[in-house]
């Protein structure tokens, strides 16, 4: 009986401690995203029209997240059942947003004016137990137009 007290708790810590840093970092990337929001990422590969005078140059971002305890444990329940993976769906969300986020950040630091041709390329580069996701790597990339002056 102690022993179930004990997970329990753990996995109450885990969710709470979990929830609070999930949050903290979403709300770092929504005050990234108004402050990067004058660079546009497009995905077309087709540069947008305007000034020919520009120089492009390969710009990336990259970013590994972890899964942590509780949200390995809830997939696990929900593998049994089927369903969506809503606890990955926000672990993905954020990696991909930070990794768009570093993507411009680089591109802000070169005075790049765009970011076209933009691709994200996600893998798992950790499994644990029985193969399960450990951590995600994502990785954004694309072309920036930097101006000639």
């Amino acid at each position: 009986m102690a022993d179930l007290i004990i997970f329990i708790t753990l996995l109450a810590m885990g969710y709470g401690f979990g929830r609070y840093a999930e949050s903290r970092h979403y709300a770092s990337i929504r005050e990234r995203e108004k402050d990067l929001n004058s660079i546009p990422a497009i995905a077309s590969r087709i540069p947008p029209q305007g000034n020919p005078n520009f120089d492009s140059q390969l710009v990336s971002g990259s970013v590994v997240i972890s899964v942590d305890y509780f949200k390995r444990f809830i997939a696990g329940l929900r593998n049994l059942v089927g369903g969506r993976m809503s606890s990955y769906e926000t672990l993905l969300d954020r990696a991909r947003r930070e990794a768009i986020l570093r993507m411009k950040t680089e591109a802000r630091n070169l005075s790049a004016e765009y970011v076209f041709n933009l691709k994200l390329e996600t893998a798992s580069i950790h499994k644990g137990k029985g193969n399960s996701i450990g951590s995600v790597e994502v990785v954004a990339y694309g072309t920036a137009l930097i101006p000639n002056r």
